[in-house]
């Protein structure tokens, strides 16, 4: 599976410093050449970046995160 960003041309509120951070971190991963959902998991646990809960990120929770990030965004 390949991922590919899809940036929000416009917002009406301004990201949670967290959402700020897993996006930097996705851009630096994504810089790298890192597209994989596999690749993109184990670079997100090599970083310090975390999910909520502070576990290990695994490819069910980064993308459960992306979807509710996004729905936060589309909602806002």
């Amino acid at each position: 599976m390949t991922l590919r960003l899809q940036p929000v041309q416009s917002r009406t509120a301004r990201t949670a410093s967290y959402a700020d951070a897993l996006a930097d971190e996705l851009e630096a991963i994504y810089g790298r050449g890192i597209h994989d959902l596999p690749g993109v998991v184990a670079a997100l646990n090599e970083s310090g970046v975390r999910p909520p809960d502070g576990r290990e990120w695994t490819e069910t929770t980064f993308t459960a995160q992306l979807a509710e990030l996004g729905a936060k965004e589309v909602q806002s």
